[in-house]
């Protein structure tokens, strides 16, 4: 064998579960299409002078996992900036609010702007914390129905009355607002926030999106210096550092399977051989072009990527961002919240719906060169404007090269109005649209979070029934990624848990026998 694991893919997930195997001992060989690894957590010098992140951003849920610290990745450069405050909503009437990183002090803050809704903040955070902490717990183990019962039956998911929680588990998290708040400058935020997963406010059962809140307090929001791709370098230093290799400009273009079992990849006409296989790849990728056409489970066809739901502006500034509502330096610290109320956030889903861009769309707003000065000249700034929602595929037969020039200047003249002059700054910019997402980053359908973040999608049915737990059903062939549970976002969690399970199945065949990977 060439290596014992075969890692098809650099995105940070393939890249977690390859650091692990190799700090396990295995020879891992890492190969990746494009040119730099990191796929979707990769940053690139896209303007002279200024750093673009190319897909996620914000450090929120890999905070909540022990992977930096058990791969030991600030041995590798990467440090980690934290933010405070985490989120920042300015309104068009001058006002604003901000969530600190200390519970206190936003309950505080919010009893000082609306009275009694510092409070209710408070009963929120204290309710649904159990409850936030057991999802954490669940999307950091294998989604077998045994460790979903085990861990929502015994793990003191709910506080007090179960009838009254389960109402609000199973509601739209756009109405679970209302059962704890008053104030819609306080509700907006909270809803936009969960809306980034991509379901609607009005879907029903998607309440955990909200739900998970009281996690932001305890894992904060930290950014890389030097860029969200700083994780992956990170990564991929700390694999060869372990005597593994990663290949880039190396696209997979089949794996290789032999009675049953995969056995290696070919890549370029050149074939590499192992004992096992990851596929860190989109599910699609996998089961639609990589295997070979009668090793593809029939099952994979009742997969549902969606019709993407975002959008993104990155632009270069000459200088820092000023929000009319606060024009301090803490409101480009945060995660800038850009929703008017809960019924843009409708609005804009109702546009999506029939098959247009959002006339009037809710703005994600992130400019961490206030922490970071390696992303920008002297006096410069970088600020991500993300934008929801977005569908890939638009009414009346147009593509994307038929209107991103007039949706990058809806979302900027959206923004100008919180933050007069941000035009007359703009040096450089990149427009990533659905059809640019899949082009370039292969994301099918410009959908960020691979496959659709919908209940019939996730735990133990992601990618999809049979396939949930990163084993397939071909022996030796694994997955990884956020085709896989829990989802997408920068978290790592499918990475580690993949790791994990692939090391059982190797310790089981070794010690019970079998050839050793």
């Amino acid at each position: 064998m060439d290596f014992d694991v075969i890692t098809i893919g650099a995105g940070h997930n393939a890249l977690i579960t390859s650091a692990y195997l190799a700090q396990a001992g295995k020879r891992v060989g890492v190969f990746e299409r494009r040119d730099i690894v990191g796929g979707a957590v990769s940053t690139i010098e896209h303007v002279p002078g200024y750093r673009f992140d190319l897909g996620g951003s914000a450090h929120i849920l890999i905070r909540l996992t022990p992977i930096v610290e058990e791969l030991g990745l600030e041995r590798y450069g990467l440090e980690y900036l934290e933010l405070d405050p985490l989120f920042f909503a300015p309104f068009p009437d001058g006002d604003s609010l901000f969530i600190h990183r200390s519970e206190r002090k936003t309950a505080e803050h919010l009893d000082a702007k609306f009275p009694g809704e510092g409070e209710a903040y408070v009963r929120f955070m204290d309710e649904w914390r159990p409850f936030a902490r057991v999802v954490k717990d669940l999307f950091l183990s294998t989604p077998s129905p045994l460790n979903l019962g085990r861990k929502m039956m015994f793990g003191n998911a709910i506080q007090g009355d179960w009838k009254r929680a389960l109402q609000s588990i199973l509601a739209p998290y756009g109405e679970v607002v209302d059962r704890y708040f008053t104030e819609e400058k306080v509700k907006a935020p909270l809803v936009w926030m969960a809306a980034q997963s991509g379901p609607p406010p009005s879907e029903p059962m998607t309440s955990p999106f909200l739900l998970w809140h009281p996690l932001y307090h305890e894992g904060g929001i930290a950014r890389p210096r030097g860029g969200s791709g700083m994780l992956t370098q990170a990564l991929a230093r700390h694999i060869e550092d372990h005597g593994g290799q990663v290949h880039t400009s190396a696209p997979v273009d089949r794996i290789l399977v032999e009675g049953g079992r995969a056995v290696g990849v070919e890549v370029d006409g050149q074939r590499y051989t192992a004992g096992t296989v990851v596929a860190g790849a989109h599910a699609l990728e996998t089961f639609a072009r990589l295997l070979p056409e009668e090793h593809r489970p029939a099952t994979s066809r009742a997969m549902r990527v969606g019709n993407g739901f975002g959008a993104i502006l990155r632009l270069a500034l000459s200088e820092p961002i000023r929000y009319a509502a606060h024009p301090g330096d803490e409101a480009r610290t945060a995660l800038q919240l850009v929703a008017r109320d809960r019924q843009q956030v409708a609005a804009a889903y109702g546009d999506y719906l029939a098959g247009e861009p959002a006339r009037d769309p809710a703005i994600v707003a992130m400019s961490f060169s206030a922490v970071d000065d390696t992303l920008a000249p002297p006096g410069g700034e970088v600020l991500w404007l993300w934008a929801q929602y977005f569908p890939y595929e638009l009414s009346r037969g147009r593509k994307w090269a038929d209107v991103e020039d007039e949706v990058a200047e809806r979302i900027l003249d959206t923004f100008e109005a919180y933050a007069p002059g941000t035009k007359d700054k703009i040096v450089g910019q990149l427009f990533q649209h659905p059809e640019w997402l899949e082009r370039e980053l292969g994301l099918f359908r410009g959908n960020v979070m691979h496959l659709e973040m919908s209940l019939d999608q996730m735990f133990a049915l992601r990618p999809f029934l049979g396939m949930a737990e990163y084993r397939t059903h071909l022996k030796g062939l694994y997955l990884t990624g956020a085709s896989t549970h829990p989802g997408g976002g920068i978290m790592g969690a499918s990475g580690r848990n993949a790791a994990r399970t692939v090391l059982k199945d190797l310790d089981r065949r070794w010690f019970g026998g079998g050839p050793k990977a």
